[in-house]
């Protein structure tokens, strides 16, 4: 099945400011994957281990009990790397770690510190930054023979339904909070139909961690995991303009939301597989 809602999302990485000694200073950002628990706390710059961030693991823990918050028995990582130290940490309290840019909640929330929060502290480092490394994308590998199904086909609904979607019927489920965003404003999908194996696909979409749809030229790719690229489908000039276009209008009206669903057939009600996505930057 998904994982469930309070599972968490860890970010341990440099930020843009300087301690006393001019070394850069690190931060561990935690929240649920909706939002409602949020923990940080500075790294010092000499203590960046696994054994360090175990102790901040076991805090945030702590921390989570006082604020009856769920404990969580996953984490998703979405640095590859930082994904080694973050696993002998989350494995030392007990918790699976789980490598994926499913991490909608914390990266909203990392864009707000370095928009507002950052630039308010000592050592913080003005003026354009060096982009990160942009690592090179991989080919989208096709999608397994046993896990194609039988057809698929494109889809909108209107942000208020979605709203609904933890009360529709579904097998596996990938479901998180939505961007404020307006009621009408459309989010695209698409729908994948197999009329014997929707539930063994569902099943293995949802151990990928989807995370966005894109068009790459004239091929409709899903983006998973840290850095996985399956190919849906390939697509005619005017298909790959017009899906285009709707994936855009949606980052700038419905905050990057986009889903996913596995049915049956075209005609049926149930769903084997539904995921909400967001196209959100790899900050």
């Amino acid at each position: 099945m998904s994982l469930p809602a309070n599972t968490w999302e860890l970010d341990f990485y440099s930020r843009p400011l300087l301690d006393e000694n001019g070394k850069k200073r690190w931060e561990v950002l935690i929240c649920t994957s909706d939002g409602s628990f949020q923990w940080q706390r500075f790294c010092p710059a000499d203590s960046v281990n696994s054994i360090w961030l175990k102790t901040a693991l076991s805090d945030a823990l702590a921390a989570a009990g006082e604020a009856n918050s769920s404990a969580p028995k996953r984490l998703r990582c979405w640095r590859s790397s930082m994904r080694t130290m973050v696993q002998r940490a989350a494995e030392g309290v007990g918790l699976e770690m789980v490598p994926s840019r499913r991490c909608y909640a914390l990266v909203e929330w990392l864009q707000q510190r370095e928009a507002s929060i950052y630039p308010e502290m000592e050592g913080h480092l003005n003026g354009p930054l060096a982009p990160p490394p942009q690592p090179l994308q991989s080919t989208p590998l096709p999608l397994p023979e046993a896990v194609r199904g039988d057809s698929w086909g494109w889809a909108s609904l209107p942000a208020a339904s979605l709203a609904e979607a933890s009360e529709w019927p579904m097998d596996f489920s990938g479901l998180v909070p939505l961007p404020n965003t307006e009621a009408e404003a459309m989010v695209p999908g698409v729908r994948l139909f197999s009329s014997s194996r929707a539930l063994a696909l569902a099943g293995w979409l949802s151990g990928l961690e989807p995370v966005r749809l894109e068009v790459c030229g004239q091929q409709l790719v899903l983006e998973a995991g840290l850095e996985d690229r399956w190919l849906v489908s390939d697509l005619q000039n005017g298909e790959a303009e017009s899906a285009q276009q709707a994936l855009m209008a949606a980052r700038q009206e419905a905050g990057g939301l986009q889903f996913l669903a596995v049915q049956s057939g075209p005609d049926a009600t149930e769903f084997a597989g539904f995921w909400l996505l967001r196209d959100l930057p790899d900050v």
